[in-house]
């Protein structure tokens, strides 16, 4: 897997702030019976994370845009 730098954002939507983190993947390990795990975008609070999605080669309004959506969504829904 090719290994892809690890990208934070702080994002401000409806009057708080978010932190989101880019972690690498992770190839498959079939002795331990684990799949590969692409690279992924994580909201990080209060010590947990949760995935996002996939890092994808978009523009930032675009990623910008589905940050706040999966806000709306799961956050503020």
């Amino acid at each position: 897997m090719s290994r892809h730098p690890v990208h934070q954002l702080h994002l401000h939507h409806r009057g708080r702030a978010f932190h989101f983190v880019a972690y690498d993947g992770e190839p498959a390990n079939v002795a331990r019976g684990k799949e590969a795990v692409p690279p992924t975008w994580f909201l990080m609070a209060s010590g947990k994370r949760w995935a996002v999605m996939e890092v994808a080669d978009a523009p930032e309004t675009e990623r910008d845009s589905q940050f706040t959506q999966c806000l709306d969504q799961n956050v503020f829904a």
